[in-house]
């Protein structure tokens, strides 16, 4: 299923450097979709990776619903001609982009947390990435409340349950039962969520650099068994 998405992930793994914090939600993709627009010489130039990265912006930006092909095409500088020479439909689009999403989690997030090998340490590492590099919190945000749509529903479960399964593995290597370890899983993963939505959905003032630093050790003294 994630076929086509590795394709697009190894066009994309020399320019998109995706950076969204909790500060600055959309800032990354957008800008790098403006990057996209402005190299651009010709139109046949625009690939499907540019196409997926411009549709993760609108969704950062303006929720699922704004991916539409014409906007898009507009923002990027070309002609519809040059989508459907990549996608037959605004639904592979969407289901490009989100598959390159997922993938880039597994690549840049989890896959990196492998080379920690002691497992206090690589939670505390996720908790540090997730909180101030992590590429997902305003498409996580967005995506939660489309929910209801066929292509995002299932992204959506196995984003959650990859998450939970990986808390779940890495709280029973510090020590925790593998129940409470799977209960701890599914509370962190819910304060992240929590966190989103007063943060992006309920547009709860932002905090400061400090301010978020102090909230993140706060989390994980919490959250992170000691020894």
């Amino acid at each position: 299923m994630l076929h086509r998405n590795a394709l697009i992930a190894k066009d994309l793994s020399s320019s998109c450097a995706i950076t969204l914090v909790c500060n600055t939600p959309a800032h990354g993709y957008t800008a790098k979709m403006n990057d996209v627009a402005a190299k651009m010489e010709k139109p046949s130039r625009l690939s499907a990776t540019d196409w997926a990265q411009g549709a993760l912006a609108l969704i950062a930006e303006q929720g699922v619903n704004a991916v539409a092909v014409e906007p898009l095409a507009r923002r990027l500088g070309v002609t519809k001609g040059s989508f459907y020479w990549h996608f037959p439909s605004r639904e592979a689009l969407l289901r490009a982009a989100l598959e390159f999403w997922e993938q880039n989690e597994l690549e840049d997030v989890f896959a990196r947390l492998e080379g920690i090998t002691d497992p206090r340490e690589r939670l505390e590492e996720l908790f540090r990435r997730v909180g101030s590099e992590a590429p997902t919190h305003a498409i996580y945000s967005e995506l939660l409340k489309a929910l209801d749509h066929p292509v995002v529903q299932p992204v959506m479960q196995r984003v959650t349950q990859r998450r939970t399964d990986w808390l779940s593995l890495a709280y029973r290597q510090v020590g925790l039962p593998r129940s409470e370890a799977l209960q701890r899983a599914r509370l962190t993963h819910a304060a992240y969520v929590g966190f989103l939505q007063m943060s992006l959905q309920l547009r709860q003032p932002r905090m400061t650099h400090e301010e978020f630093d102090d909230y993140l050790a706060h989390v994980m003294t919490t959250l992170i068994p000691r020894q």
